[in-house]
């Protein structure tokens, strides 16, 4: 008895997504693609906001549900949309986020040192399409910018694609922060298409300028809140320390999972082999690693592991101007102190960064205004006060961690 390809999956987001493409179902139900179950679309963040557990298999649901919705309407406005191209943003959008690794943004250039998530992403996708015999190629153009209707692509990642939208609706529901609250169903209704160019109808602006404003907020209150940062920084630091014992001697450090593979034997090449590795690997892995080092008799790593693990936490400041070196002296001298370390070990527990946030990158993708006479602008050009002047600004905020 065949299965059924036709699906309906309940999104506490957005109520009922239907699955209606073979092709769709393949992706949905693939082993590949389920691996997003294991993997926190926030990493850290449910350390300050308990609900935000929510996962990457949620949020490319919710981002091809939207591009469902997204597609239906141009549509309806007379843009010429094929069956085959339909189905192919669709599997675009399913497959942007398949090359996050554990913990997403948290380990990005840090677990697999200089390789993006797009580039895995799109390494994964030609696996893929080789398995399916060649049908995602279409879906691979258009991610890749290199299918002429570029708005398809646009949809998928540009300044106002359907994953912004998605994750700044999905991560707000779950944190229950309001501020990250859009108005997605109005924008998509005010979506148009003009030369090929994804635009936006001249009623839609007050709600673009409510979708940068969130993102910024967002980003602040959310993505870049200090208790958030500081957990994401002590990850990193425990991989560095990791590395820098296992350069000595790595037995006492295996976790007998892929990650012992990117950890320890990678060496920046995505061949088959280190394609293999990843398509296994997820935050239970590195969890697993956390908690194997957390009793390790090097104290740096088992103090750092406990501490993710308890919530006992470094302290993180901020401030609008760089920290000055006596300062962090002070700080180093006194984590060296409390827990018995060199200058050298400290740095682990003491250290400095900043924090950086823009809402609209001008030279980055745009977002255009279609006028009722015709006229196009980039919103960052709309007579209007808040736009004007605040969109494109960069806020930026310099931290200290700081053992205490």
């Amino acid at each position: 008895m065949p299965v059924s390809t036709r699906k309906i999956i309940n999104d506490p987001v957005y109520g009922f997504i239907s699955i209606t493409d073979p092709l769709i179902y393949k992706i949905t139900t693939h082993t590949c693609y389920q691996r997003l179950r294991r993997i926190y679309q926030m990493a850290l963040a449910h350390l300050v906001y308990p609900g935000a557990v929510h996962t990457r298999f949620h949020h490319s649901l919710g981002a091809y549900h939207l591009m469902c919705n997204a597609l239906g309407e141009l549509s309806s406005k007379g843009i010429e949309i094929t069956r085959e191209e339909e189905v192919a943003a669709k599997a675009a959008i399913l497959l942007h986020d398949i090359g996050h690794g554990p913990f997403s943004h948290a380990l990005e250039n840090i677990l697999l040192k200089g390789i993006h998530h797009e580039t895995l992403s799109l390494h994964i996708m030609r696996l893929l399409n080789e398995e399916f015999g060649g049908e995602l190629q279409m879906a691979i153009d258009i991610f890749t910018d290199k299918y002429p209707k570029r708005f398809l692509h646009q949809l998928v990642s540009g300044q106002l694609d359907v994953d912004r939208m998605d994750y700044l609706t999905r991560d707000s529901f779950f944190t229950g922060v309001s501020e990250g609250v859009i108005g997605y169903d109005r924008i998509i209704k005010m979506m148009a298409v003009k030369n090929g160019e994804l635009l936006v109808e001249e009623k839609g602006i007050y709600s673009i300028e409510k979708f940068l404003v969130a993102r910024r907020l967002m980003y602040w209150q959310v993505y870049l809140h200090k208790t958030v940062l500081v957990a994401e920084k002590m990850l990193i630091k425990i991989v560095e320390r990791v590395r820098a014992l296992g350069a000595r001697e790595s037995s006492t450090l295996l976790t007998g999972t892929s990650l012992d593979f990117f950890l320890f034997e990678f060496d920046g090449k995505m061949d088959e082999e280190a394609i293999r590795n990843f398509v296994i690997l997820d935050d239970m892995d590195f969890m697993h690693g956390i908690k194997t080092w957390s009793k390790h008799p090097d104290q740096v790593l088992s103090v750092l592991c406990q501490g993710i693990l308890d919530r006992k936490l470094l302290k993180i400041k901020l401030q609008a101007e760089p920290f000055i070196k006596d300062l962090v002296q002070q700080k180093l001298k006194q984590a060296c102190q409390r827990l018995s370390l060199t200058n050298e070990e400290a740095g682990y527990f003491v250290f400095t960064g900043e924090a950086v946030n823009t809402m609209y990158k001008t030279s980055d993708e745009r977002i255009n205004i279609l006028f009722k006479d015709g006229i196009i602008k980039d919103i960052s050009q709309v007579d209007n006060a808040l736009i004007h002047n605040t969109l494109s600004s960069t806020v930026k905020k310099f931290y200290i961690c700081y053992y205490e």
